[in-house]
C-alpha cells in the first residue's frame, strides 16, 4: 500500500487541524493504521492507532481526549482529527500501515508502509 498524507500545517495553541491519509493498493482493508509523529532530534513516536475493523482504537496519553482517530474503507482513507493544539504537538506526523496486525502496535518497527509525512506547526 502506499499512503499520502495530508492536512497540517501551522496554527495556534487551541486551533484544531484534521490530518487525512489516503491509500492506494488492496491492501488497506486489511492493515491496521497508526499516525506517528517526529521532531527533528527526537525519536519517532505513536500517536494513535486504529484496527481493521475501527472497533478498537489507541492513543498516546498526551492526546487522549484530544485527538480522534477514524477510518473510511470505502475511501481508503484514515483521520486524525486534533482539537485543542498545543506547542508540544508541533511535529511532522506519519501515517502507516501494518499488515500483519489485528490491534494497532505502538511499535514504529511493526508497521510496513509509511506515509511521507505533514508539518503541523502550533504557535503559542
Amino acid at each position: 500500500v502506499q499512503l499520502q498524507a495530508s492536512g497540517g500545517g501551522l496554527v495556534q495553541a487551541g486551533d484544531s487541524l484534521r490530518l487525512s491519509c489516503v491509500a492506494s493498493g488492496p491492501t488497506f482493508t486489511g492493515s491496521t493504521m497508526g499516525w506517528f509523529r517526529q521532531v527533528p532530534g527526537q525519536e519517532r513516536e505513536f500517536v494513535a492507532g486504529i484496527s481493521r475493523s475501527g472497533a478498537v482504537t489507541d492513543y498516546l496519553d498526551s492526546v487522549k481526549g484530544r485527538f480522534t482517530i477514524s477510518r473510511d474503507i470505502a475511501k481508503k482513507a484514515v483521520y486524525l482529527q486534533m482539537n485543542y493544539l498545543k506547542p508540544e504537538d508541533t511535529a511532522i506526523y506519519y501515517c502507516a500501515a501494518d499488515y500483519d496486525r489485528l490491534t494497532p502496535s505502538r511499535s514504529v518497527p511493526t508497521y510496513d508502509a509509511w506515509g511521507q509525512g505533514t508539518q503541523v506547526t502550533v504557535s503559542s
